[in-house]
């Protein structure tokens, strides 16, 4: 491996310590109330994040919270000589994909059909940390 390239390697690896990440695959919620939860997060702090989640009463914001509380768990293990209160973690982005759908045949008048189409969503968190963002 060239020098050049060694160095970029190095900044990468330096430039993705202080972020972590967590995916939800195939979360069987419709990717539309899975974003309206998604937007009430993004950007905000990891701790204001968790309440917003948590008292929230729509039925996916568990599904985040959870999510969250997993990326938070990666970026522990990522950073075990930082504390989560000093590091300003915060959403970075948070993404709602469509996933795969479950196609279903409902019984219709006059012997037709409607399709029933049971959507799925992934989900994918970054966290950053707004402390080695300051120092860049």
């Amino acid at each position: 491996m060239g020098v050049r390239k060694h160095n970029m390697a190095k900044q990468i690896k330096e430039a993705k310590k202080g972020v972590a990440f967590a995916k939800l695959t195939g979360c069987p919620t419709s990717p539309r109330k899975m974003r309206l939860v998604a937007d009430l997060v993004r950007g905000v702090e990891v701790e204001k994040a968790l309440q917003i989640l948590k008292f929230s009463s729509k039925e996916a914001s568990v599904n985040v919270e959870k999510l969250l509380l997993s990326a938070i768990a990666n970026w522990q293990q990522k950073n075990e000589d930082a504390s989560i209160e000093e590091a300003n973690l915060y959403v970075k982005t948070i993404t709602v994909d469509s996933a795969a759908m479950l196609k279903r045949l409902r019984p219709a008048p006059q012997g037709r059909a409607h399709r029933i189409r049971k959507r799925s969503n992934h989900v994918t968190i970054v966290l950053g940390s707004k402390n080695v963002e300051e120092s860049k």
